[in-house]
């Protein structure tokens, strides 16, 4: 038979069974779980493999579920393979945990599998999904607007648990094939008569688009089951150059925040500057998150490349987007909203700064001093006490050392392409008067001046 040359072929080709497997098959009693047992079973001797099956009775169907669980069991029964089997209200774990029916029965259906494996010290589940599978799966995902690994469709073999691996041997076959098998060997499977109804997507991609496909070229399993392969295997190199790329300009500030720099990202070719993102995104995240879209994705784009040099977005789930000039931050961190200070100082008074910084006011006499934009020297006739350390206020100006006239402090930020938040808790220096003596750090006004031999002199230090 076709069905039996093409599955022992495609099991070969992707090395899925080994000596020594133990398999538990996920079997809903449908016709695609019922051949696919019943082929394995007919193998176990070529193939040096022992096998069990698990049927989940998700609830959904009244007696019919019940039947179902029955007819697997009898069939297992029948040919003393290891069943196990748990019925789960799926209506109620819906409503327990907020999510759709699709989701919640694949969750405890999975999770009911691991623990049947973890018994039986299995090594592998075997799924039924066929040929016919991939090629809806692609199309639904290629319509839908999926990026990357999710266009390749339903992966042969992947990780399954911990330790564990997840096969799918009958993606080599159409369910026509499946059909035939059943029919050949005299299976009676059970029908679920919901995956006739046009109201489920995948069916109406089943219904309506297949048949044209295949009328096309029927040979097109194989060529969707190719193109799946080959995306997988680009989608592999690609995303190994995407995580190199990502430790070289990605730096993490906790759990729960990272820095992107911005002119490294705009070196990578523009498939890796995709994959970059998808992978900050997803070590933030950890999960999926439904609301998050292409429309985020592209905005997020357009905030890197942008000649503006600062901009935020904000993402589902409370992640905080904030470019500041070469730098990107993403966030979950709460910042304080007004995080604006006010200290005032005498001599010899240290005052620690939000920024993690101290400025320290002392009476100095050392000569000649080094000069440097963390220290500022001021003459007793030219200052009034209290100093005054806060925030940068609407309109501040200051008179620069060196220059006429005066300049605003924000244009002095924006000059030296200080970022936005930085800018919110730079300390500002003024006398009592008012007048702005200093920016640490930054740029000094003209009322410094130099020290004189032998008298003595304020020193003001800014320092880590």
């Amino acid at each position: 038979m076709d069905f039996e040359k093409k599955t022992h072929r495609f099991i070969s080709r992707h090395s899925l069974l080994h000596q020594g497997d133990y398999i538990v098959v996920a079997v809903s009693g449908g016709p695609d779980s019922l051949a696919l047992i019943d082929f394995l079973y007919h193998q176990t001797a070529k193939y040096k493999i022992r096998i069990a099956a698990a049927h989940v009775d998700h609830m959904l169907r009244g007696e019919e579920s019940k039947k179902d669980l029955i007819f697997v069991k009898q069939y297992c029964e029948k040919r003393n393979i290891v069943f196990r089997s748990a019925s789960i209200n799926i209506k109620d774990r819906m409503a327990l945990d907020k999510t759709g029916m699709q989701e919640t029965a694949r969750a405890y259906r999975y999770q009911f599998f691991e623990k049947v494996m973890e018994e039986l010290q299995a090594n592998k589940l075997a799924v039924g999904q066929h040929g016919d599978d991939q090629i809806e799966t692609i199309l639904m995902r290629l319509v839908r607007g999926s990026s990357g690994i999710s266009r390749a469709g339903i992966q042969v073999k992947r990780l399954f648990g911990q330790d564990k691996e997840m096969i799918r041997p009958l993606m080599g076959v159409s369910k026509i094939e499946i059909e035939e098998y059943c029919e050949t060997h005299h299976l009676i499977p059970r029908r679920d008569l919901s995956n006739e109804s046009k109201n489920y997507t995948r069916n109406r991609f089943r219904i309506d688009v297949l048949p044209f496909l295949k009328k096309e070229n029927r040979r097109i399993i194989e060529h969707f089951q190719r193109f799946s392969e080959e995306i997988s295997e680009d989608e592999k190199f690609l995303q190994e150059l995407a995580k190199e790329a990502f430790t070289k300009m990605c730096q993490w500030n906790g759990e729960d925040e990272l820095t992107l720099d911005i002119p490294s990202f705009c070196t990578i070719a523009l498939p890796l500057q995709r994959r970059v993102i998808h992978l900050i995104l997803n070590y933030l995240y950890n999960q999926y998150i439904r609301d998050l879209t292409s429309a985020h994705l592209d905005a997020l784009q357009h905030l890197l490349k942008d000649e503006n040099p600062s901009g935020r977005l904000d993402f589902p789930n409370g992640l905080k987007v904030i470019r500041s000039y070469d730098q990107c931050l993403f966030t979950f961190v709460e910042r304080e909203s007004n995080p604006s200070f006010y200290y005032e100082v005498y001599t010899d008074d240290k005052v620690t700064l939000p920024n993690g910084k101290t400025i320290h006011v002392k009476m100095a006499s050392d000569f000649p001093i080094k000069e440097s934009a963390d220290i500022l020297i001021l003459q007793p006739q030219d200052i009034e006490f209290p100093l005054i350390i806060r925030t940068r206020q609407q309109g501040d100006k200051i008179k620069l050392k060196g220059m006429n006239g005066t300049k605003k402090i924000k244009d002095i930020f924006i000059d030296m392409k200080i970022p936005v938040e930085e800018r919110k808790i730079w300390p500002i220096v003024t006398d009592r008067t008012g007048k702005l003596l200093w920016i640490p750090g930054l740029k000094k006004s003209s009322y410094e001046t130099p020290p004189v031999q032998q008298r003595p002199y304020f020193l003001i230090d800014y320092r880590n």
